[in-house]
């Protein structure tokens, strides 16, 4: 690629970029109400995207051969402990992600 088409290319991606942090803005104007479907939208997607990506981690995942799943079923405990606790989902994740690491690169093996 050269220098021109590499700058052209990143140039779309950032305006493409730009364009999708303001058009929340452009849409929904801080003066007019927010449609009652987009604020449904913003109470249940949250928990339907981590329901997905937690069905999409796990889709591979081998219950009938070593490790039994055992290292996912361990973080996932401890991710579930961790949010119970302290109520901290950047805590949680990250706990949940170091242990998993662990397990699967020292324990494992």
């Amino acid at each position: 690629m050269s220098t021109p088409q590499a700058l052209l290319f990143f140039g779309i991606i950032a305006g493409a970029t730009i364009l999708l942090r303001f058009l929340p803005f452009l849409l929904f104007p801080e003066d007019k109400e927010i449609p009652g479907y987009i604020q449904y939208l913003g109470k249940v997607l949250p928990y339907t995207v981590i329901g997905m990506l937690t069905v999409y981690c796990l889709r591979n995942t081998r219950v009938l051969r070593y490790p039994y799943a055992l290292p996912e079923t361990i973080a996932i405990g401890l991710i579930i402990l961790l949010q119970l606790w302290r109520k901290n989902m950047l805590l949680s994740i990250g706990g949940g992600t170091l242990a998993y690491m662990i397990l699967i690169q020292r324990v494992f093996v």
